[in-house]
């Protein structure tokens, strides 16, 4: 079967032991069928009485940990994981199944698609995920900027699934007609002047004392990064969740 890239990976027939590079993908396959899965990376905290071996982090996870395992397919996705590291894998005769969405469809399609390749019937929670996202969004928009990380700042731009999914919250992102992750310095950002600056959690840890102070006079919402750029199970709350989160620090 193909995965994201377009790669006809062959999957065995039966997989019995997965290896996922993934958190999302952890979360999906752990609760659609948890027996399949073999280990997983330190980063994979859903669901929380995941008990695996882990294998390092997802940019570089020990490949001779991992192989020791003896894993038959692993999951691994084209931004979290490096390139070398999955080609050592393959190299070593494990196929690797490769995920890239970088909008809602795509990510419930991808998620569809792999898990039909692991011979696993459509999770119910794939189904809410679908209908909990088929509302328009609200109106009016409201114009944000979302940092992902900072020293430097790093922010959403455009053609990504985080990005997607604040679109369809009614989110107009002032970055979106840029490179997927520019590198605006804060001057830059501030000059945009956007009614609402995004705060997730992950990939870095913004918090209440950690993010705000730099945009004085700006609201800012903190929200959980795992419902903002996870594709998985959780999209199946993400909706309600971010809604919540961003209606609580949007401008009245």
């Amino acid at each position: 079967m193909l995965d994201d890239l377009g790669r006809d990976v062959a999957v065995p027939r039966a997989a019995r032991r997965v290896v996922s590079l993934v958190p999302s993908l952890t979360e999906a396959v752990a609760v659609t069928a948890p027996g399949l899965l073999a280990g997983a990376t330190d980063y994979c905290t859903h669901p929380a009485e995941l008990g695996l071996p882990r294998v390092g982090g997802t940019k570089y996870p020990d490949v001779g940990a991992l192989l020791d395992l003896g894993p038959d397919l692993v999951l691994a996705n084209m931004e979290e994981n490096r390139r070398e590291d999955v080609e050592a894998i393959e190299a070593a005769g494990v196929p690797v199944w490769v995920t890239y969405p970088r909008d809602l469809p795509s990510a419930l399609d991808s998620l569809d698609r792999m898990l039909t390749a692991l011979g696993l019937d459509r999770p119910p929670w794939l189904a809410r995920a679908r209908d909990a996202w088929a509302e328009p969004p609200p109106a009016p928009e409201i114009t944000v900027v979302v940092p992902v990380w900072r020293r430097p700042w790093v922010v959403l731009g455009g053609d990504t699934f985080a990005g997607d999914l604040l679109r369809r919250l009614g989110c107009r992102n002032l970055l979106d007609g840029t490179d997927r992750y520019p590198r605006p310095s804060l001057d830059e950002i501030l000059a945009l002047a956007p009614e609402l600056v995004v705060l997730p959690d992950e990939p870095y840890a913004f918090t209440a004392a950690d993010g705000p102070e730099a945009f004085p006079g700006i609201d800012c919402a903190l929200v959980s990064g795992r419902h903002l750029t996870w594709g998985g199970p959780s999209l199946a709350e993400a909706r309600t969740v971010l809604t919540d989160q961003l209606g609580a620090a949007r401008p009245r």
